[in-house]
């Protein structure tokens, strides 16, 4: 446990698995904290907030808000998680912020609460890895077993899928999609939706090919079907409304399809428009 790197609590302590507050925090009577949770000290925990079980909460760390954090993730130190909207629409509305299981938020990775024009919610999944200084503004939607590297910015309302790596320093303009399993390069400006199971780059990001090597090391079997449904989209000169009912008549069905056409239709439905 990371904790144990700054002797905040005895070894015994931490193996024992029950819960411990260092006696320098400050956490609300409010306050929700399952079995073997651990808060350093100088840690702010507020009052709707909710630790499952095995939750650590690294020293200066800020948790705020109507949050709940699953079981197991590590808060870092000096993280703000629960910050309040950066939104000039906000006016106090009660909002939330999800967090799921096994996540690491790194040092100063800030998350904000949701705004009424996005649900109230802000959302991350499971087993994502949030490096530092990254921040993730209101009403952003995030999957599971993403990599975020140092610096990356998420404007507010943006859907980030599954098994997603952006490099460090990328942004994303707000209310754009990233595809399952793309690849955003470092330092990459992103201001359309991103394809899933593909790589872009630059300023402003274009589109660079298939992410096949993270293809290979997925449990996406179906590489030739990928690749028709990429060149269906990108290739053939195709409108996207079209280019999604030649996938559904000449693509078989599998989760790979599912996957694009779900992608596919939402971004027509919002009209961002996709990086090419």
């Amino acid at each position: 446990m990371f904790m144990s790197h700054w002797d905040f609590f005895s070894k015994d302590q931490l193996e024992s698995g029950e819960t411990l507050i260092h006696p320098m925090a400050v956490v609300s009577k409010g306050a929700t904290l399952g079995k073997g949770v651990k808060i350093g000290p100088f840690a702010v925990v507020g009052e709707k907030v909710k630790l499952d079980d095995g939750v650590q909460v690294g020293c200066g760390a800020v948790l705020g808000g109507d949050l709940s954090i699953g079981k197991d993730t590590v808060i870092f130190p000096y993280a703000t998680v629960g910050s309040l909207p950066q939104d000039l629409k906000y006016k106090g509305e009660d909002s939330r912020i999800i967090i799921g299981e096994r996540n690491r938020i790194r040092e100063y990775v800030n998350i904000s609460l949701g705004t009424s024009d996005g649900g109230m919610l802000t959302r991350i999944g499971d087993d994502n890895l949030l490096m530092c200084y990254t921040h993730v503004a209101h009403d952003c939607n995030m999957g599971s077993s993403c990599i975020v590297a140092n610096g990356v910015q998420f404007a507010g309302h943006v859907t980030i899928g599954n098994r997603v790596v952006l490099g460090g320093l990328a942004a994303v303009h707000q209310f754009c999609t990233i595809g399952d399993l793309a690849m955003i390069a470092g330092g990459a400006m992103v201001t359309q939706d991103v394809f899933p199971f593909s790589m872009v780059q630059g300023d402003r990001a274009t589109l660079r090919g298939l992410n096949v090597v993270g293809i290979r090391r997925s449990q996406y079997k179906k590489v030739s079907d990928i690749k028709k449904m990429y060149s269906l989209v990108f290739k053939q000169e195709l409108a996207l409304d079209e280019a999604v009912l030649q996938i559904k008549e000449q693509v078989e069905d599998g989760e790979e399809k599912s996957i694009v056409l779900a992608f596919l239709e939402q971004s027509i439905r919002a009209g961002r428009g996709l990086v090419r």
